[in-house]
């Protein structure tokens, strides 16, 4: 349990150091991990799936879906033997249309692949209005954790998820016991490791609270 900036970039760090320390400590490692959207992010997901071979039961943070009436990015298929993009009109989408002589990763510094539709295929469209009609070609973008991410929409979509899903909810209504009952609704002890020292003190104290109603009374 660690202390952290309302950050999600801090959030998702502390967790994978309780996994790595977990596993360092104890020896143990889990097989999967249940968290909500926050935690839902393609650098997140990678480094679950392809470093530590845990499958994420999360939601995806996913702002490709389009509200303007035009093509979302789920609307264009994806051919990994080839590495391009289909548009629903049968035009491809391709990062490169020439050789470097130096080779290209396409990668920016967010983890992202663009990958763009010729200018030519997009004036002779019939689709134009509904898939660019701004733009003179449409662009894609691609995480390059994307492998990732459709492994976490996998699980979502099925029964597996539903229950980890009611099992995390057991585990927040601990927090609502914090608050609600030991009326751990405001910190008092400033700073991370004031409120780390804080926080643990009071789960200590509900623990004992559980431990005392298993321990029978005596005859």
């Amino acid at each position: 349990m660690d202390a952290t900036a309302p950050i999600r970039q801090a959030e998702t760090g502390v967790v994978k150091e309780m996994i790595v320390r977990t596993r360092d400590r104890f020896g143990l490692h889990p097989d999967k991990l249940v968290a909500d959207t926050a935690y839902g992010s393609g650098p997140m997901l990678g480094w679950l799936v392809d470093e530590e071979g845990i499958d994420p039961y999360i939601p995806v943070i996913d702002k490709s879906k389009r509200t303007d009436g035009t093509f979302s990015r789920e609307d264009f298929a994806y051919d990994p033997e080839i590495d391009a993009y289909t548009c629903p009109g049968g035009r491809q989408l391709v990062q490169f249309r020439r050789r470097y002589k130096v080779p290209r990763s396409g990668v920016d510094a967010e983890g992202l692949k663009r990958y763009r539709a010729s200018k030519k295929d997009c004036d002779s469209c019939q689709l134009k209005s509904r898939c660019c009609p701004k733009e003179p070609a449409r662009k894609v973008l691609r995480s390059i954790h994307e492998h990732a991410r459709d492994r976490a929409r996998d699980i979502t979509m099925s029964d597996a998820y539903v229950t980890a899903s009611y099992a995390r909810k057991k585990v927040e209504m601990l927090f609502a016991h914090l608050k609600r009952i030991l009326k751990l609704d405001r910190l008092r002890l400033r700073g991370p490791n004031g409120a780390k020292d804080e926080f643990l003190m009071a789960a200590t104290a509900q623990n004992l609270r559980k431990l005392a109603k298993l321990v029978p009374n005596p005859a």
